[in-house]
């Protein structure tokens, strides 16, 4: 496929464009692993996957990058090139080709960024935190592609994503999982340039911020705002409202309650240590949603129930909560101590729908059970899959520890047996073998 990008054609062509380039050496063959674990890599995958109209095509390349048939992968600005080899050992120099960020957009980026110093220490540590995402889309900027954004470019003239072009972005769903800087190198900007910048951008904020203040004005100071009379009297229109509040970096710290008065008779000081903990918490999530552009909060799966909600306690009380509280908390949601660590992990991972496939077991309509069979068979090659005992909505690979669990939802849960119990092992995925690769732990 060619054309249609012309900015992106012209990038040999501009010298002002030469920007880092970053050289990965070829990897070894992916069999039986899926190729995305991190959230941001699944989130690649699926703008490849919702992209491409021929599906064949796709399992094709997944199966060639599973061979190691992807060469080196060359990453710069608006595009990621190798070489992929056939069966027959053909090589096709294949592209993929991604919208580089304006320097509006970058801007707006690093203003962010210099404002929200956890993300970069975040990305410096090779994560990318859902709320840099959603602060960056807050401030315009899309980092991850959506549908259509990623085209492709190969030697074999396919005019859609050909399987060359498939392998090659499956390969790199494994470099974004290792080092999510890649994906803002190809938006435009490399990690050395990005770091030099926010550094620039920190010094003269910093130097701003301890400026001298101005003098105040000698004589009685002016009134400020208007009478309420004389603003209903407007009939309206008012003053503009004010700008909306910075988020804290943090939580805030509840008032301690260690003192030396006695608390009253029947109360728990710890017990209520522990829920202003969580409040502060639930305050800080519920602010950081309501400064979003177009949140809206929604409740398709209705409200929390009591044992829900003991969990979502525990799980955000923070590392150390007090051994009296969980206790209290198990026993009010039937659980043992081990169940409620079970059920908080679970709720890490993935919230409610988390939860629920952990104490859920349920039996797939054959409508459901014929589309979880079809994608069971179409992420392994052939002679691959592993051997999977089925119960339910359960796939256990036999002789490991590791388990699959179909969510009602269709997606495709990771779980591993710990000290006999099972234990979901993170996020939930569309692809079996992506879900399976977080059980059985990556390479």
């Amino acid at each position: 496929m060619s054309g249609g990008h012309d900015e992106l054609d012209d990038f040999h062509d501009d010298a002002e464009q030469a920007a880092e380039e970053r050289t990965f050496a070829a990897m070894p063959p992916a069999h039986g692993r899926g190729f995305a674990v991190t959230w941001w890599g699944q989130a690649w995958l699926k703008a490849l996957e919702d992209t491409a109209l021929d599906t064949a095509q796709l399992k094709a390349g997944r199966r060639l990058a599973r061979a190691g048939a992807v060469g080196a992968v060359s990453v710069r600005p608006g595009r990621i090139t190798a070489v992929v080899s056939d069966r027959d050992r053909t090589g096709h120099r294949s592209d993929v080709l991604l919208q580089r960020l304006g320097d509006d957009e970058w801007d707006r980026f690093l203003d962010m960024a210099v404002e929200r110093a956890g993300h970069i220490a975040a990305l410096l540590d090779r994560e990318m935190p859902p709320l840099l995402v959603e602060d960056a889309a807050a401030a315009g900027v899309e980092l991850l592609p959506g549908i259509g954004d990623l085209e492709p470019e190969c030697t074999c003239e396919a005019w859609d994503h050909c399987a060359h072009t498939a392998a090659l972005a499956y390969q790199l769903a494994r470099l974004l999982d290792q080092d999510p800087f890649v994906l803002l190198l190809l938006r435009g900007r490399g990690e050395r340039e990005l770091l030099d910048e926010l550094q620039v951008r920190s010094v003269a904020r910093a130097a701003a911020d301890q400026g001298e203040p101005e003098e105040a004005p000698e004589g009685p100071a002016e009134a400020q705002g208007v009478r309420a009379d004389e603003a209903y009297a407007t009939g309206g229109i008012l003053p503009p409202l004010p700008a909306l509040p910075m988020l804290p970096e943090e939580p805030g710290t509840p008032p301690s309650l260690d003192t030396e008065t006695a608390p009253a008779p029947g109360v728990d000081a710890s017990a209520v240590e522990f829920l202003a903990t969580v409040a502060a918490a639930d305050a800080h999530r519920a602010l950081a949603e309501a400064l979003t552009p177009g949140h809206a909060r929604t409740a398709a799966e209705g409200p929390l129930t009591a044992a829900e909600d003991a969990v979502r306690l525990v799980a955000d009380a923070g590392p150390d909560p007090d051994v009296r509280v969980l206790a209290r908390l198990a026993d009010g949601t039937g659980r043992d101590r081990e169940g409620l660590r079970l059920a908080v992990r679970a709720w890490q991972s993935g919230g409610a729908a988390g939860l629920a496939v952990l104490e859920d077991e349920w039996s797939p309509e054959a409508e459901t059970a014929a589309r979880a069979r079809a994608a069971l068979d179409e992420s392994w090659d052939e002679g691959e899959r592993p051997v999977l005992r089925a119960a339910q909505n359960r796939w256990t690979v036999s002789g490991t520890g590791a388990q699959l669990r179909l969510g009602r939802d269709g997606r495709w849960w990771p779980f591993r047996k710990e000290r006999g119990r099972w234990v979901l092992a993170g996020p939930a995925a569309h692809d079996p073998a992506t879900a399976l690769a977080a059980a059985v732990g990556e390479e």
